[in-house]
């Protein structure tokens, strides 16, 4: 009745190998991506940093520097960097969510470097049903940083506030230079007492300051540098000399923008540790020898074993366990006397002994059958049920043996 084969069956070896492969590798490349996601983005997520390309972001002023032949690079490690040689202006592009401990271990890091702090500004998205473009934003306000953002230990105890005067242009002093800034609307500025106002607004406030013990500076306002400053030609003609002003008046051999503060860079941790040099060869073998275990257990070696019964069944098996029991109980010199006769009895029948004789006969009888330089059947058979110990009582029991094996031909 049944149109299917009964030898089939529904369990495909080679699909479930597959299956099992497939897991594997999803589950490596899970965590490689979990460990190395921030680093292998391409960051043009519409947020403020060296990476995006929306208004608030600094794609367009790393793209005017590298076009214009300078040293610039984007950062996604936080270990420090220092180098003879090369001193480059680090700017850091924190968030409104950014801890001052973050901006405090980086500043730490540049080794004495210069380090431009760009103060975030807007809270910026992509409205639902907008077409924009991917990386773009559809909309956003300002909002000012909380005050605490900078560390006090590198820039003072100081006061962001936003100047609600219209759109104008400050000067700003720079390497010896004027360079005339145009100032937005809503202007951002920032006010301290470790601070050395650079360019300031025209309702009082700095929009560029410097610390006064350090190299360390603070835009305050990044609408003066960031793509929203580009949408003009004019805008990216202060950004680029701004940006320019600030390297000089450092003395800095190049650019360095740090996105770790956006959440774009590699931080320290043991999963990232196991995907980057050195660690990586330890992984690799660690995948290696897992792949060689499933292999084993998957690839059998020869055919399948069968199982075993517990006691086998032949004369041999009996006779093994009947030597075990006997070893257990203790009573090998026990049976010593009806050795002897099994073997007496053994060797009449085959031989044809006379009937009627005794045993003392017998053991004459067979010894008359032996060679004379060798042990004779009476003596041993007498001497065996004297047996000391096992050592003795094995000794005559292998001299009867041979003589049985050599008068009646058998094993």
């Amino acid at each position: 009745m049944s149109g299917t084969a009964s030898g089939e069956s529904s369990f495909n070896p080679r699909l479930m190998a597959g299956i099992v492969v497939l897991g594997i590798i999803a589950f490596i490349a899970l965590w490689a991506l979990i460990a190395l996601g921030p680093q292998m983005s391409s960051g043009n997520d519409g947020k403020g940093h060296a990476l995006s390309k929306a208004a608030p972001g600094y794609a367009a002023i790393v793209d005017l520097v590298e076009r214009a032949g300078a040293s610039v690079e984007v950062r996604r490690s936080t270990k420090p960097y220092v180098y003879d040689d090369y001193e480059p202006l680090i700017v850091l592009t924190p968030t409104h969510q950014t801890r001052p401990e973050e901006i405090a271990e980086l500043v730490a890091g540049a080794g004495g470097a210069p380090v431009l702090v760009v103060l975030p500004k807007w809270m910026a998205g992509r409205n639902r049903g907008t077409d924009t473009k991917p990386g773009w934003v559809s909309g956003g306000y300002p909002m000012r940083p909380p005050s605490k953002l900078l560390p006090a230990d590198h820039f003072g105890k100081v006061e962001i506030s936003a100047d609600k005067a219209a759109a104008a242009r400050a000067p700003a002093w720079l390497a010896g230079r004027d360079i005339l800034l145009s100032l937005p609307a809503n202007v951002q500025t920032i006010a301290g007492d470790e601070l050395e106002t650079l360019a300031a607004a025209p309702g009082g406030g700095a929009v560029l300051a410097r610390a006064k013990s350090h190299d360390y500076y603070v835009l305050a306002d990044p609408d003066l540098i960031n793509n929203f400053a580009f949408a003009t030609r004019d805008g990216a003609r202060g950004a680029a000399t701004l940006v320019d002003g600030i390297a000089e008046d450092a003395d800095a051999d190049g650019l360095a923008f740090d996105v770790t503060l956006n959440g774009l860079g590699g931080g320290r941790s043991l999963l990232r540790f196991a995907f980057v040099p050195p660690f990586i060869g330890i992984t690799l073998c660690l995948i290696a020898a897992g792949l060689f275990a499933l292999w084993q257990a998957w690839a059998r070696f020869g055919p399948a074993l069968k199982p075993q019964r517990a006691i086998p069944v032949s004369k041999a098996a009996l006779i093994a366990n009947s030597a075990d029991l006997i070893k257990q109980a203790g009573r090998e010199l026990e049976g010593a006397g009806d050795y002897v006769a099994s073997l007496r009895a053994a060797i009449a029948r085959r031989l044809h002994a006379p009937a009627g004789l005794d045993p003392a006969a017998t053991d004459s009888w067979i010894d008359r059958h032996l060679p004379p330089d060798g042990n004779l059947f009476s003596a041993l058979a007498r001497r065996l049920p004297l047996a000391r110990n096992n050592h003795e009582f094995l000794a005559d029991a292998q001299a009867l043996h041979d003589i049985r094996k050599d008068l009646i031909r058998d094993s």
